[in-house]
């Protein structure tokens, strides 16, 4: 197997394949791959930009995929929406698409024992309960419109105690204040509601409904791990809380909430009503970031994952009570698999910007053509010539939760290349990252010995170089980085039986792992972080109180 290239320039950040790391190939426990690759899982993986669609079988490998781009619209500064049909077509299109290439390959459907759902957090859809219709476009997660009204609801009274109870902060990041907004801004919605036929729900509420043709009332339903980022579900009792949803003006008697069960069921999710999958189960759900969780087997508390996505996340499972954090963090359900399992729970710290920074280089500013040469060139230059570019488009989240920044670079002068620039952005989700650590590290009393990472920010070899050289421990990335979609094969195999036990797990997607070791000293990481920390302060308060929309 040889070991990968970077292009690095005046270093040798070689990745080692993990089996030399540890002085053994990783041995698996009751996998029996024979039989296991007779058995084949599903996985929707509807995200911020696109949808596919992931034929794995029992060993964890994908067989087949099919993905497709949507609609992202920004009719604001600060605003960013989805077409909910849209989405559903792009699921479905890519169901029947990736099932046909299953098709191709000489496989029979009727292996396929079951399908999971993963999907982006937070983001908020409502619609007519008697027509199925939505009433206005997705908000999506990234969405700051509520910039104004979040400080108007952190000055309300018991607005300290919301953190204790659901494990969220007030920001412009949940699902509840989004659908407040709605309610007050959109008259089809709150006329909706005024008269009680307006369904709220995630997205994975909402594919769920449209999966199951909305014949099947019943199936409005989401997920613990979505629920748990509404700020209306209590994280000790995995119920909604009528103080929380007192606390946002929402009359549970005018509103359809999604029954909230667990992430692995062979009933719950129903099934899907038409397609070439017709009549298969739906039995596994997760929100994207507790489904990375899952895929990387971070079962076992004290591990955790950072996925480099369009934001970046990472969680870290703290066991089966929760932790609420006292330095930025959220605190989450990780996954809930039913039965006689408790619930699990991790802290977990947000990124707005991580490849959307990279997006942002390449459709905004023209630096690259292709997301993926953004390492090529940042490497094109031996640091990042002074420059620092904090990423705040829509804020910062944790562990800052500064509202009011917006994204600035620090340090250009007439020495400044584009790719210094390149560089300073990949950073900037580096820094964020260990500054999230430091702080889970507060929270949990424990040092992370390694950090697992998946994601498309992942590939780069410079990027995950500059993590472990920031954080100052190894970075662990798998082969086969469709890690999110994995989690989600996982916990719809577990409803039908195709795995019994978190053990049968833990060889899977071990396979050619590589590690970054860190390779400067450490005074000269905190030399780094402490530019970058001065940075951030400086950030702050560019926008007015009275910029709620940031459009000025």
């Amino acid at each position: 197997m040889a070991i990968e290239e970077t292009f690095a320039k005046g270093a040798d950040p070689q990745p080692v394949p993990k089996e030399q790391v540890s002085g053994e190939v990783p041995q698996g426990t009751n996998l029996d791959e024979p039989k296991l690759k007779q058995f084949y899982i599903g996985s929707i993986d509807q995200g911020t930009t696109s949808t596919r669609f992931i034929i794995f079988d029992g060993t964890g490998q994908p067989v087949a995929q099919h993905q497709i781009e949507f609609t992202q619209m920004y009719p604001q500064s600060g605003w960013h929406e989805h077409d909910p049909k849209e989405i559903v077509t792009s699921v479905e299109q890519c169901i029947e698409r990736a099932t046909q290439a299953f098709i191709d390959m000489g496989q029979d459907i009727s292996d396929i024992k079951a399908v999971g759902i993963t999907n982006q957090r937070e983001t908020t859809v409502v619609w007519d309960t008697n027509t199925g219709e939505p009433l206005y476009n997705a908000i999506a997660w990234p969405d700051t419109r509520t910039k104004g009204m979040v400080r108007e609801l952190k000055a309300k009274g018991g607005a300290d105690q919301l953190q204790d109870i659901c494990g969220l902060p007030l920001s412009t990041y949940p699902s509840s204040v989004k659908l407040v907004w709605l309610l007050k801004n959109v008259e089809a919605v709150r006329e909706a509601y005024d008269e009680g036929r307006l369904s709220f729900g995630t997205m994975d509420s909402w594919l769920l409904y449209n999966l199951n043709e909305k014949k099947e009332k019943s199936i409005h339903v989401t997920d613990a791990t979505n629920a748990s980022r509404t700020m209306f579900m209590n994280l000790y009792t995995v119920d909604y809380d009528d103080m929380l949803l007192e606390f946002f003006d929402i009359d549970r008697t005018k509103i359809s909430l999604p029954k909230i069960v667990p992430s692995s069921s062979p009933d719950a999710f129903g099934s899907l009503t038409h397609g070439p999958l017709k009549g298969i189960r739906i039995t596994g759900c997760l929100g994207d970031q507790s489904a990375a969780l899952v895929g990387q087997q971070g079962f076992s508390p004290g591990s955790a994952k950072n996925t480099y996505g369009t934001g970046c996340f990472l969680l870290y499972n703290v066991g089966e009570e929760p932790v609420i954090s006292k330095h930025g963090l959220l605190a989450t359900i990780a996954y809930d698999f039913g039965g006689k399992r408790k619930p699990v729970y991790a802290l977990e710290g947000s990124i707005a910007v991580a490849g959307s920074g990279v997006k942002f280089l390449m459709n905004n500013m023209g630096f690259i053509t292709h997301s993926h040469k953004i390492s090529e060139l940042a490497a094109s230059v031996e640091d990042n010539g002074g420059c620092v570019f904090v990423t705040a488009f829509s804020g910062l989240f944790a562990p800052y939760w500064i509202d009011d920044a917006k994204g600035t670079i620090f340090g250009i002068t007439q020495h400044t290349e584009r790719g210094h620039i390149a560089r300073a952005t990949l950073e900037a989700t580096c820094f964020q990252t260990k500054a999230i650590l430091d702080a889970m590290e507060r929270d949990s009393g424990h040092k992370l010995a390694e950090l697992a990472v998946d994601g498309g920010m992942s590939n780069s070899n410079l990027c995950m170089q500059t993590q472990a050289n920031i954080i100052g421990i190894p970075v662990d990335r798998p082969a086969m980085r469709e890690t999110t979609s994995l989690g989600a094969a996982i916990a719809a195999g577990f409803a039908v039986g195709i795995w019994k036990e978190f053990d049968e797990l833990k060889a899977i997607n071990q396979k050619d792992r590589m590690i970054f070791e860190p390779n400067i000293s450490k005074e000269e990481s905190a030399k780094m972080f402490k530019k970058w920390g001065r940075a951030v302060e400086m950030c702050r308060g560019w926008l007015d109180t009275d910029e709620s929309n940031g459009d000025f």
